[in-house]
């Protein structure tokens, strides 16, 4: 079937189809979920597993050591990492791209069940595939109103069971997450002194206690028609329950009474709360935080609406009833509503300019119109193929369509271009409209396929970056090949039935409007072109000499000025976010009075303090503040009345955080892309050893100089992790056996008894309600507020005697380590480096080898120490090898595809010349824009190169395509061909070349939410476009002219078929 006379002979038809394509775009649009940026599949797998109170050493030696031992030979298992922290361990498992997750889940869960001997008070090890690190959708903050007294921690069940329900009830919410609550407990607080009255030790009770809470079934009884299930059910469901448990009972053997001693008679039983183990403070008030993230492919824009609702709800009643008040503090469509109005703007913007370009041309409102045609078909169009692909429309999706304004009417403009000339030379519109899209039907089909095949190595990318790109190659390659199908169907049948039969000079129904200046120039340059090249063509040596000076100076340009890579932009987001790794030991008071330290520091731009506006040479005013304070780490955060300067921020916070000596941490603004804190530009310098010691003194020397040569003063930023000593200061309990055996106590009494009395002792987890609690054991005291009481606590023997526990023990002050790092079961502190904005990674990645590693493995590592860089260095290590066999893929792969539009796998190696002449214009672009802004080459700017190696090569094709057509069908001799084509194909070429500039210009030039991701693709794109189809018109003529005696072989070789009976086709 011939599609070009089809489309001819049936223009409503085509019309039709166009329409419904519009509509279905339209109907798939609503379908399609609306996100930030796209959903990334992680191939990690995190396993927590928490034990109240319990140092970073037992967690390690308990708990983390057994489960890695059961990890390590987990199929597809990538690296393994721990942490082994106060109260709690976490292994991180990362398993190579493309594993199935499903079934390492399956394989993970059966291996941890291998694990056992887990201490008593441990909980069971949960598993989660999301990440702690999947960014939430939206933040809340519960603050008391004026008045309410109650501490704001006994809120946290309120949140639990009226906030969080209803949260988790709206459609896209995978969780809600509750930070600064305490949990109730059920505590038993007993007295020492009835203890030994009654001769009980604390090992006793808690055993008892443990014994006495179960509920175990039995099996069945059948009983005539009816099933009897049989269970003993004993558990501890009230606080009545758990004092009437027995814990010891005696009969008297001459009288038969019996004597019970209960939990009630030595102890006080009833709910209380836990001690919090963070504060947060919000604008200097105490709050609770929670917030909300989103199920993969839900649509934030819908989840938002709802999650709206339920804050509505909850605020018309529940909340105000309970004495507090609720507020939203991040909401992340603000910035996706953002992005996308810029976008939208930035289409519209480059759709009119590119159509002013048209004019200027063609200086035809109707051909201007036809051809405009081409943007709204391939753009909503593309909306049927994503929605079925199930892509999202998010930042990057976006930005892939707002390139394609440009680039879709490319093909339209060589059609319609070619009518006109055919008309111009006479013909009437429906032969021109026929011949004129048949004679260049190969040429675009050619030029779209080479635009749309570079994608196919992205498409199939696994790692982070592929599929961050799949979204845009899926919009640019959809929104291609619909405007290739517009191209050879809307535009001939359009220019069949609106170009009238009199307008042979390409105008409507009037003379060409002629345009002062840009006339001129036109022609001028079309005359130098053309005598320049009746020079080149002629003479081989000049032609010799221009190919080959330019191709050099590309080159070596492109290699000169080529900056260094960085692996994904960070986005500018409207939050400040920080972590800070205070000295060790401090407190939760002491973290407490930082933050109020820090508040009154910048308490002067908070907006509700002195207003939103700021002085001029002042910093932006922060809308938000909040303080998160626990026991290891302090996390900080500030939202601005102006999003666009919040950056300003990040050096008022850093003054009064550092201030306090020996802190260390992060504050910037969280990467869109970037998991985790410090978000994409994080370089991780692991030292692993299994001796803690030596690995602590290698650390302290790479950290000097490491801070020597990325100095804090000047933006860098560092943090350590653990810490580079052994600073957690410990009290130690250093059991005398002999003494033990003495007084009949063992070391397992005298720690229970050390527990107990101290910080109080989780007996057992019971169900109250529907709710499940912690049972508590502690003394009556409520913890020791000075190291001297630990030597002062009871040791209840069972002969009834109380003693001090420095009676038993040795008691001694030292220091432990604040949390353990594993890196493949190694021991391993982590020193972690956030370059500041103007060094590159790469360029930081090659510091850290030449300036840190390379001198401490010259000086002499310890034998089993070693270093190793991960995390994003890993990552941008990873993406630029794949990055570039992507590039030579995608070069071979427009390699192939013009050998078949050409026959010959010669003509295309002139057209890859085109190639190096783009990448120079790409870092031409990439150059320029760093004059006026910084703009590193990030992995989204580097896909600019790989989009030029389709988009550039156009140009040579239709300067190739047409003389070959001059040679084959009209038997023109080379030079003659080459000079025509040439002539016949500036236009064309500077028409596409400008209106694919044009339209995405806006996207370079115009600031705003989400610019920041795409501003450094589209200087590549421009600048290669821009620099290509100048070079294109200088190189690619003189290079077929030495190749004549191969075109005229072509030539006659054509001619000989033609002469031949049945082979005149095949000339063709």
């Amino acid at each position: 079937m011939n599609l070009i006379k089809v489309s001819i002979e049936r223009p409503i038809a085509i019309i039709s189809a166009v329409i419904m394509v519009v509509l279905f775009g339209a109907v798939a649009l609503q379908l399609i979920p609306i996100q930030l940026t796209p959903d990334v599949n992680r191939p990690v797998i995190t396993i927590r597993t928490n034990w109240a109170g319990a140092a970073p050493a037992e967690v390690e030696r308990q708990i983390i050591t057994q489960q890695e031992e059961k990890l390590k030979g987990l199929e597809n298992l990538h690296s393994m990492t721990s942490n082994s922290s106060y109260g709690s361990g976490r292994i991180t498992l990362e398993f190579n791209v493309g594993a199935d997750m499903g079934k390492a889940l399956l394989l993970t869960a059966n291996r941890l069940d291998r694990v056992n001997g887990y201490p008593d008070e441990a909980d069971e090890p949960t598993l989660d595939t999301a990440g702690a690190e999947d960014s939430p959708i939206a933040w809340f903050v519960l603050t008391r109103e004026d008045g309410n007294t109650t501490p704001i921690f006994h809120y946290g069940d309120f949140v639990e069971d009226i906030v969080k329900d209803r949260l988790e009830r709206v459609p896209g919410v995978s969780g809600v997450n509750i930070y600064g609550g305490s949990e109730r407990e059920i505590e038993i607080v007993v007295q020492p002194e009835l203890l030994a009255r009654y001769g009980l030790t604390a090992s006793s009770v808690v055993a008892t206690l443990r014994a006495a809470s179960s509920s175990i079934s039995a099996g069945d009884v059948d009983e005539g028609k009816r099933r009897y299930i049989v269970r003993t059910e004993g558990d501890l469901d009230t606080v009545e329950a758990v004092r009437q448990v027995v814990l010891r009972s005696y009969q008297d053997t001459f009288t038969g009474s019996v004597a019970r001693v209960t939990v009630g008679d030595i102890a006080r039983v009833n709910f209380n709360y836990k001690d919090p183990s963070s504060n947060i403070r919000v604008l200097g008030d105490a709050a609770l935080a929670f917030n909300a993230t989103r199920e993969t492919g839900a649509n934030v824009i819908e989840t938002m609406d709802g999650i709206y609702k339920a804050i509505d709800d909850l605020n018309a009643k529940a909340v105000p009833n309970a004495g507090l008040k609720l507020e939203q503090v991040y909401d992340e469509t603000v910035y996706i509503n953002s992005a996308i109005d810029l976008v939208r703007q930035n289409i519209w913007f480059g759709g009119i300019l590119a159509a002013i370009i048209l004019l200027i041309f063609l200086r035809s409102v109707r051909a201007t119109i036809i051809i405009s045609m081409a943007i709204p078909v391939s753009v909503v169009g593309s909306f049927v193929a994503m929605a079925v692909l199930g892509r999202s429309i998010n930042v990057i999706s976006l930005a892939g369509l707002a390139f394609a304004v440009g680039m879709v009417v490319d093909a339209a403009i060589v059609v319609l271009e070619n009518i006109f000339r055919l008309k111009e030379e006479g013909k009437s519109p429906a032969v021109a409209a026929y011949e004129g899209a048949q004679q260049v039907w190969g040429a675009i089909l050619v030029s779209a396929l080479t635009t749309v095949m570079v994608f196919i190595p992205i498409m199939v990318m696994e790692l982070e970056v592929g599929q961050l790109f799949r979204d845009i190659a899926v919009a640019i390659s959809v929104s291609v090949t619909l405007s290739l199908l517009v191209s050879i169907t809307v535009i001939p049948a359009l220019s069949r039935r609106f170009l009238r039969d009199h307008d042979t000079d390409g105008s409507d129904t009037m003379n060409r409007i002629h345009l002062p200046g840009i006339d001129q120039f036109g022609t001028g340059f079309v005359k130098f072109v053309m005598a320049f090249q009746a020079i080149v063509v002629k003479r081989k040596i000049i032609a010799v000499g221009l190919v080959g000076a330019l191709t050099v100076v590309a080159t070596l340009g492109t290699w000169k000025f080529l900056p260094k890579l960085e692996y994904l932009p960070e986005g500018n987001r409207n939050l400040v976010f920080g972590i800070i790794i205070p000295p060790p030991g401090y407190n939760l008071d002491t973290m407490t009075s930082i933050a109020i330290d820090v508040e009154n520091s910048i308490r002067s731009l908070w907006a509700s303090e002195t207003g939103p506006e700021s002085a001029p040479g002042e910093p932006v005013k922060m809308e938000r503040f909040f303080f998160v304070a626990t026991r290891s780490n302090t996390f900080l955060g500030a939202v601005a009345v102006d999003g666009q300067r919040v950056a300003e921020l990040i050096p008022v916070l850093q003054e009064p955080v550092f201030k306090e000596p020996g802190t260390f941490g992060f504050i910037n603004q969280p990467s869109l892309f970037g998991r985790g804190i410090g978000g994409g530009r994080k370089i991780d310098l692991d030292i692993s050893g299994s001796d803690l010691n030596e690995i602590l003194a290698i650390a302290g020397q790479a950290t000097g100089k490491m801070l020597a040569v990325f100095p804090t003063s000047e933006g860098n930023q560092f943090r350590p992790r653990p810490g580079l000593e052994l600073g957690a200061p410990e009290v130690r309990v250093l059991p005398n056996r002999t003494r033990l055996a003495d007084n009949g106590v063992s070391v397992n009494e005298l720690g229970t008894a050390i527990d107990v009395f101290n910080d109080g002792l989780r007996v057992e987890e019971i169900t109250v309600g529907n709710k499940r609690l912690d049972l508590t054991l502690k003394g009556p005291n409520n913890g020791i507020t000075q190291t001297q009481g630990i030597a002062s606590l009871p040791v209840v023997t069972s002969d009834g005697t109380i003693l001090p526990a420095s009676s038993l023990a040795e008691i001694i002050l030292t220091s432990g380590p604040t949390e353990i790092r594993h890196r493949e079961r190694l021991r391993t502190i982590t020193l972690e480096l956030r370059p500041s904005a103007g060094v590159p990674l790469e360029q930081a990645l090659e510091t850290l080898h030449a300036e840190i590693i390379a001198p401490l493995e010259a000086a002499g590592l310890p034998s089993d120490v070693k270093i190793s860089l991960s995390g994003t260095a890993d990552k941008l290590a990873q993406t630029w090898d794949a990055m570039v066999v992507n590039l030579l893929l995608a070069i071979v792969i427009v390699y192939l595809v013009m050998a078949v539009l050409f026959e010959s796998f010669l003509y295309p190696l002139i057209i890859l010349l085109a190639v190096p002449l783009a990448t120079a214009g790409g870092v031409a672009g990439l150059v320029f824009l760093n004059t006026v802004i910084f703009q590193p080459l990030d992995m989204l700017t580097l896909l600019g190169f790989v989009i030029l190696v389709g988009i550039v090569v156009n140009n040579a094709i239709l300067i190739v395509h047409q003389t070959l057509h001059h040679l084959r069908v009209e038997n023109m001799h080379a030079q003659a061909a080459i000079l025509e084509a040439t002539r016949n194909r500036i236009r064309p070429i500077f028409m596409s070349t400008l209106t694919s500039v044009v339209g995405m210009l806006p996207l370079v030039l115009v600031p705003g939410a989400g610019s920041e991701l795409y501003r450094g693709l589209g200087s590549v794109v421009i600048g290669g476009l821009s620099l290509s189809a100048v070079l294109t018109l200088l190189i690619i003529p003189p290079m077929l002219a030495l190749m004549e005696k191969t075109l005229e072989k072509d030539r006659k070789h054509n001619q000989e078929l033609r002469a031949r009976p049945g082979l005149s086709d095949a000339a063709e």
